[in-house]
């Protein structure tokens, strides 16, 4: 892939190529949008880049406000507090400038800004997404400035609710974004560290949609070419952060295996939601420390298609080639290898194996793991044991 500037549609518009985000200003006027609310993270507000978009659309006229107190797992008070900005200061459209969290947080801000229902309303279960207007929601434009979450794309926010706690996830057909800036070089200043950690949530994403046992022929495809895309890159993307086209790869893998997570999630995503939640961990790192462990757990069912999937990744073919490849990966770009190291013990395996059949993305696991063996996949991530 060159890094010449494309557009495609899927599933909504996408503008990518170096220098895109200079189009900010174009794409609001062209969908209306004349006093957008920026929605990103405290650190990024305080680079270059968000004072530069603001500078862009100022320069078109068009007036904006910055929220930047979102938390690394954002919350119901972060959501609350662009709704009353965004109805103070009458803003008509959202751009989401970050990595998943600001993205999550904008785009629910978007979703409810104008709504008469409750946030969590909109929890993901059943219609309730029929609650919400269609016809209140606020544009959104996406700027992701890690190659991860895939937010940019997604129909869901994952926002805690801080007084049970647990994350929730909220979803409406509406909530994805209109339009998605993906720009590499927004990604060149993510630290090492960083970039290793979204980039093995991107390969969660693409992998869990991956293994899924829903018919989607086409989410598949879409996963298993991101995959591969990452299998190529995500090594040199954290080796050299200046590369170019290795940031933009995975910029499109990330986006990729949001796409593909039509087909649904698994046991990876229904183990960090609750970590997540109760240890205020990096969603990314979760995932990547939880990988081997939930595939080693998944063995059983997934062993055919994971052996088509190294046969297509040039490894030798079987689990345990590939198994062995997340392995060396984890090690060479510097992934913690159990959940100690992120300061998570057994204390609470059995609270998390509770939450974790509650949680969404467990429906669509290979295995219908109760309570109890998620608790164990659980404590075998906190001690490192991959012989279950």
């Amino acid at each position: 892939m060159s890094l010449e500037a494309v557009n495609w549609n899927y599933p909504t518009a996408i503008r990518y190529g170096c220098g895109r985000v200079r189009e900010i200003a174009e794409v609001c006027r062209q969908l209306g949008i004349f006093s957008p609310l920026i929605v990103t993270d405290p650190g990024l507000a305080k680079l270059p880049m968000t004072n530069n978009i603001r500078q862009i659309c100022h320069s078109e006229g068009l007036s904006t406000e910055l929220l930047s107190d979102i938390r690394a797992n954002p919350t119901g008070s972060n959501v609350d507090a662009g709704i009353r900005i965004c109805k103070k200061q009458s803003h008509d459209g959202v751009i989401a400038l970050g990595g998943g969290s600001a993205l999550d947080a904008a785009k629910a801000i978007a979703t409810m800004a104008y709504q008469n229902c409750d946030l969590w309303a909109l929890e993901d279960i059943g219609d309730n997404w029929r609650k919400a207007d269609r016809q209140l929601i606020l544009p959104t434009i996406a700027i992701p400035t890690t190659a991860g979450t895939g937010s940019e794309v997604g129909r869901a926010s994952v926002i805690v609710k801080e007084d049970e706690p647990r994350k929730v996830i909220l979803f409406h057909p509406n909530m994805c974004p209109v339009c998605v800036i993906l720009d590499p070089e927004l990604t060149v200043s993510l630290p090492a560290t960083l970039t290793a950690a979204t980039g093995m949530d991107a390969l969660s994403h693409n992998l869990e949609a991956y293994c899924s046992p829903v018919f989607h022929p086409m989410a598949s495809s879409i996963a298993t070419e991101g995959i591969q895309i990452i299998f190529d890159n995500l090594e040199q993307a954290v080796r050299d952060g200046s590369d170019l086209h290795a940031r933009g790869q995975m910029l499109v893998a990330s986006t990729m295996g949001a796409t593909a997570f039509q087909r649904g999630l698994g046991a990876m995503h229904a183990l960090a939601h609750p970590l997540g939640a109760l240890y205020d961990a990096h969603h990314g790192t979760l995932n990547a420390v939880l990988m081997p462990y939930v595939l080693q757990a998944n063995r059983q069912a997934i062993e055919p298609v994971i052996a088509k999937l190294s046969r297509y990744l040039g490894l030798d073919e079987g689990f345990k080639p590939f198994l062995e490849w997340i392995l060396d990966l984890r090690l060479k770009i510097g992934i913690p290898n159990t959940l100690t190291e992120l300061g998570i013990d057994e204390s609470r395996m059995d609270e998390i194996g509770e939450m974790a059949v509650a949680d969404p993305s467990a429906v669509t696991n290979p295995i219908q793991f109760d309570a109890r063996q998620y608790c164990k996949i659980g404590c075998s991530a906190v001690v490192g044991d991959l012989s279950a």
